[in-house]
C-alpha cells in the first residue's frame, strides 16, 4: 500500500521499528569465502545488491541493470539483487549499517535515501556507510495519464497555482526524496508556497505508475526513465523534463526552461556498502563497477534508458555524498521537515 503524506504536516511520522538486529545479517555464501579477492581472473562470486524500495522503481531498474551487465560480461557471477522496501529506503539503510564488515553486500541508493534519512528520522545515516560509486544522473519529468485534462505544462501550472492544496502531486519517493524535492522546488519557482502543495508519496515508480494511470493524482514527478515504456505505449504523457536541454529519448518533450519556467533538477543514483568493510572488499566493489562502467553493454544501457553517465568512486563519491546531505538538509529545514 502507498504511504500518503502531505507537506502541510508540521513533521513526518518517525519510523520506530528500524532497529533491525544484526542477527539478520547476510551470511557469506557457502564456498565463496575469499571470492571477492578477484585476483585469479575469475568472475567475482557471492555479491549482493540490496534495493531499498519495491520492484519496478528507479533503484530496482538500476540495480538489475548493473547485475545483468556485470554477470553477462563475466565480471561477476550470480550476483543477487533483492528488495527490502520500507520508510523511503531507510529500512534498507538500517539493514546496511547493521551489516557492519560484510564486504559481500552493497545497497543501491540515491538522492531519495539522503532525504528520507532526515524525514523518517532514521537512526542510521549515510555517513555510517562506505561510499562505493556514483553511477548515473537522470532528469526529472512531469507525467500525466493519456486522458489527463492537462495537455501542456503551462496549462497544468496555471491550474496548480489556482489551488495547490487540491491538485495532488505524486512521487515515487518519501518526503525528502527526489520525487518530493522536485515538485517542492518547482512550486517555489512558479510562485507557489511549497507548504501548500499536497504531495502523495509512493514507494518507488512501480507504485507511482498505477496512480498516474488511474488519475488518482493530477500529475507525477519522477525520473523520466521510469516511464519510457509507457510513453512509447501511449498510456502516459510527459509534459516537460527538468534538464537543461531536451532528452534524446524524448525528443518531442520540451524542457521547463523552454516553457518559460526557470528551473532545472537532476536526480542521481549510486551504491554504498556497510561500514567497516575491508579495504580489499571495497576495492573489489570499485573494480567490478569500474569494469562494468567501461563496458560497451553499460554504455548501451545508458543510451537506451536516457541515463547520464556520472561515474565517481570512493573518496570522490564520499565528498559528493556529504555535499548532497547538507544541501538536502537545508531544503528540508525550509519546509519544516527537518530540524
Amino acid at each position: 500500500m502507498s504511504t500518503r503524506t502531505t507537506t502541510r504536516l508540521a513533521a513526518v511520522v518517525a519510523i520506530g521499528a528500524l532497529g533491525l538486529s544484526a542477527c539478520g545479517a547476510t551470511k557469506k555464501a557457502a564456498g565463496t569465502e575469499g571470492a571477492t579477492a578477484g585476483n585469479d581472473g575469475k568472475p567475482v562470486a557471492g555479491l549482493q545488491i540490496m534495493v531499498p524500495n519495491s520492484p519496478g522503481g528507479g533503484y530496482d531498474t538500476t540495480a538489475r541493470t548493473v547485475q545483468k551487465v556485470m554477470d553477462d560480461a563475466k565480471i561477476t557471477a550470480s550476483t543477487q539483487v533483492f528488495n527490502l522496501p520500507g520508510a523511503g529506503g531507510t529500512v534498507g539503510l538500517q539493514r546496511t549499517v547493521n551489516e557492519k564488515g560484510n564486504g559481500k553486500l552493497a545497497m543501491q541508493m540515491g538522492l531519495g535515501v539522503v532525504g528520507a534519512a532526515y524525514t523518517q528520522k532514521s537512526k542510521a545515516t549515510l555517513n555510517d556507510t562506505t561510499p562505493i560509486a556514483k553511477l548515473i544522473e537522470e532528469a526529472g519529468a512531469i507525467v500525466v495519464s493519456k486522458n489527463s485534462p492537462y495537455q501542456d505544462i503551462n496549462q497544468l501550472i496555471e491550474a496548480w497555482k489556482k489551488d495547490p492544496s487540491k491538485l495532488n502531486v505524486g512521487g515515487g519517493s518519501s518526503p525528502g526524496g527526489p520525487d518530493h524535492l522536485l515538485p517542492m522546488q518547482l512550486a517555489k519557482a512558479v510562485g507557489i508556497d511549497p507548504k501548500q502543495v499536497s504531495f502523495i508519496s509512493y514507494d518507488g515508480g512501480g507504485e507511482l505508475l498505477p496512480a498516474i494511470l488511474g488519475n488518482k493524482i493530477a500529475f507525477g514527478a519522477s525520473g523520466f526513465g521510469e516511464f519510457l515504456e509507457q510513453v512509447k505505449a501511449g498510456s502516459v504523457r510527459v509534459l516537460a523534463v527538468t534538464s537543461e536541454k531536451r532528452i534524446d529519448a524524448l525528443p518531442d518533450v520540451p524542457t521547463l526552461k523552454e516553457k518559460g519556467v526557470d528551473f532545472t533538477f537532476t536526480n542521481w543514483r549510486g551504491i554504498v556498502a556497510p561500514p567497516e568493510i575491508s579495504d580489499a572488499d571495497k576495492k573489489v566493489w570499485i573494480d567490478v563497477l569500474t569494469k562494468m562502467h567501461d563496458s560497451k553493454a553499460w554504455k548501451d544501457e545508458l543510451e537506451k534508458r536516457g541515463w547520464t553517465d556520472a561515474f565517481q568512486t570512493g573518496d570522490e563519491f564520499g565528498a559528493f555524498l556529504k555535499a548532497q546531505d547538507q544541501s538536502v538538509a537545508d531544503i528540508l529545514k525550509g519546509l519544516g521537515l527537518a530540524s
